[in-house]
């Protein structure tokens, strides 16, 4: 499961013309769900995602967690994030995991980020054709990839 978190001061989602999520102070997550991803490693990464410490303190160190400042996180299905491109310039994506079963963990990652401590989490809608407004803060992006976690 791979994860792209930014941090925002807001961020919103479209479909065809209409706001699906919005959230203020907090994150925009872009997930990909790859082949043989689990509900194990979403749990993880939901709890990775809540304890992570990019947002200052008072002293303007990165030092406080998302559930410190009691921001907000959008979380937009990403499929791309799984494209595979050792070969040639056009992507593969037979890594990533069958729609049912993507839609399905990403689902579940949402609702263990709730479990999390995390107390506004909006979506996208699966697989549709959406417009993501990001307004960055910082910019501080983090990628997280299931499988650092996991390698044995």
């Amino acid at each position: 499961m791979r994860a792209v978190i930014q941090r925002v001061n807001k961020s919103s989602v479209t479909v065809d013309g209409e706001i699906k999520g919005a959230v203020g102070k907090g994150y925009n997550i872009l997930l990909g769900v790859m082949e043989g991803d689990t509900e194990a490693q979403a749990e993880l990464l939901a709890a990775k995602v809540a304890k992570l410490r990019v947002f200052e303190d008072d002293a303007g160190k990165m030092n406080k967690s998302i559930t410190d400042i009691g921001g907000e996180i959008l979380v937009i299905s990403q499929f791309t994030l799984c494209a595979d491109i050792k070969k040639g310039n056009r992507p593969s994506f037979t890594d990533s995991a069958a729609p049912d079963e993507a839609d399905r963990l990403y689902r579940y990652f949402c609702s263990k980020l709730t479990e999390n401590g995390i107390g506004k989490v909006e979506t996208g809608v699966f697989a549709a054709d959406m417009k993501v407004l990001i307004e960055n803060d910082g910019p501080v992006t983090i990628v997280m990839d299931t499988d650092i976690w996991c390698r044995k």
